[in-house]
Formats: structure tokens, sequence, C-alpha cells
């Protein structure tokens, strides 16, 4: 019998798309802080510690639970957002990035997803946001996921957000190489490593970085084809001190900046 609450959803836009949750009487939806967009009037939301499927844990374990998510950099707190009205009642949450909001359901894919740490958005109430520690340190340290992701359980729904397009693989034990910071999420049958990008010449020159991703099992892997990371650095590296050049677009923009001493 379901654990969580079963919820109703629709996505709305394209590039920065937002999701809409509709919660019958009494529901409930957890998300990350802040990521609110709208909602109806009979929708009431509470900070708590801890994503609340646990029960009554005591303050010490909604401390402990809680605690654990500040390892992954979210909020010491996630929001729950019930419905207190007689009808049925929307609450939306919007993608912090350019990207797609994916929906998972927990129960068809295992009980449990791993996910990069900052990928969770939203879920029904009843899954457990944890923490999942990378088995390899070698994965760990070069795999562009750092050694903590976020483990998501339960039988409900879960929303996953990533940048660019996202790309849904089932694999059947066969092997996927692939760019380490691109990968949103596994199910939890999947072995994931990291293995050098080829020669010295390849890793130096090639623009893949040192090391590849590289994925194997039985389940199914969602790879993201624009990670914030890279968003940010071309953003940087695009920026300029003293705002817009006056030769900004020009032919000869960029030849003339050869010569600014």
């Amino acid at each position: 019998m379901p654990t969580s609450d079963v919820i109703d959803f629709r996505l709305i836009g394209d590039d920065m798309q937002l999701v809409e949750v509709t919660l019958d009487p009494g529901e409930t939806v957890i998300a990350e802080a802040g990521s609110m967009t709208y909602m109806d009037s009979d929708i009431e939301f509470e900070a708590k510690l801890g994503d609340g499927s646990s029960g009554d844990t005591g303050l010490m374990g909604k401390l402990f639970s809680a605690g654990k998510r500040v390892i992954t950099g979210e909020s010491l707190f996630m929001t729950h957002f019930t419905n207190r009205g007689r009808s049925r009642q929307r609450v939306a949450f919007g993608a912090p990035y350019p990207g797609k909001i994916i929906p998972v359901d927990l129960r068809v894919n295992g009980g449990e997803l791993i996910c990069q740490k900052d990928a969770f958005l939203c879920a029904a109430f009843g899954t457990k946001v944890d923490i999942a520690f990378q088995r390899r340190f070698g994965a760990g340290l070069f795999g562009g996921e750092g050694f903590i992701l976020e483990r998501l359980s339960g039988d409900g729904l879960a929303f996953v957000h990533a940048g660019g397009t996202i790309v849904k693989h089932d694999l059947q034990g066969e092997t996927l190489r692939l760019d380490t910071g691109c990968l949103v999420a596994m199910t939890a049958d999947i072995d994931y490593d990291i293995q050098s990008a080829g020669n010295l010449k390849s890793m130096v020159f090639g623009g893949e970085g040192m090391f590849l991703a590289t994925v194997r099992g039985y389940g199914s892997v969602w790879v993201q084809s624009l990670p914030f990371s890279r968003l940010a650095d071309r953003m940087i590296s695009a920026s300029r001190v003293g705002g817009r050049s006056a030769d900004e677009g020009s032919a000869l923009g960029g030849l003339g900046r050869l010569f600014e001493q």
C-alpha cells in the first residue's frame, strides 16, 4: 500500500519550466526552500526540519536528518505545503535556472533514485530525502558530483531539475560514458565510476576534461546537456570589467581588443 501522497501535476513552460501540483484536501507536497512560485488560497506552508517521512523522531532525530542536508549545501529546513481547504488546490514550483523538470515515479524505479546534490525540487509527502556517499574514492574526487549525492526513496512522485535538455537512457548491462558534470540521476542498481579521458594529449587539449564518468548495469540514467557549472563558466568568461564594450557585436571587435593596452 502506498505510503506517499498521490499527487497530480502538470509541467508548464519549456526552457524555464515550473511544475504545478494539484493537492486533494489534506495532501502535502515537500519542496526545497524558496522554490515556490504561486499557490491557491487554501494552501498552507510550514518550514520543518526534515522531510517528515519518518514521523515524529524527536528533536535530535530531526536535527540529525536536517543536518545531513546541510552537508549537500541545501537549506537546513524543507518546506511542507498542505491543502487545508475542502476542494482541490494548486501550488507551483519553479526551476532555479534554464533546463527541464522531470517527474520520476519512485515506485516503478525500484523505490530509490540517486541524483546530484542540487537536482531535487519537490516530491510527494512521504518521500525520504537523504544523502548517499560515493563508494569509490576516485569517483568522488574526480567525478564532478563530489563524494555526496542525494538519495530519494519512497513510492510516490519526485521532481528533479537539471540544465539544458535531459535524456533518459535505459541500460541493459551495457556501459555509457559521459562528461562528469552531465550525470543528473540514476536508479540504485547502476554502478558509477570514472576513467581517464584517453591519452595525455586528449586529456590536456581535448576540451573534455581529464576524466569521463562511466555508468553501467541494469536501470535508468538521466543525463543533462548543460550542467550549471558549464553555464556559469561561460557567463564568467564572457563578462568583462566595466560592462559592455563600445565595439561589442562589431565584426572587428575581437581584433580591436588585441591592441587594447
